[in-house]
């Protein structure tokens, strides 16, 4: 793989997390999106606590959703 072609930051996680529990990041970043409101760090200790993922996944998974609606 040619390295324009690697992801890098938080969506090089995205197969991991998809392959280790077993939904598609869609449903992550809809958890996400539904928190309005919260931090990031608030919104990484719901995934971890209600959903089970680790701090990297979880963490991986909010910067890059909240990523979207910076300006």
């Amino acid at each position: 793989m040619s390295d324009a072609a690697k992801v890098k930051g938080p969506a090089s996680y995205f197969p991991s997390i998809e392959k280790t529990y077993g939904k598609p990041i869609q449903h992550w970043q809809d958890i996400v999106r539904q928190q309005q409101g919260k931090t990031h760090m608030q919104i990484v200790a719901l995934l971890k606590s209600d959903h089970g993922l680790g701090h990297g996944h979880a963490n991986a998974i909010v910067a890059a959703t909240l990523a979207e609606t910076k300006p």
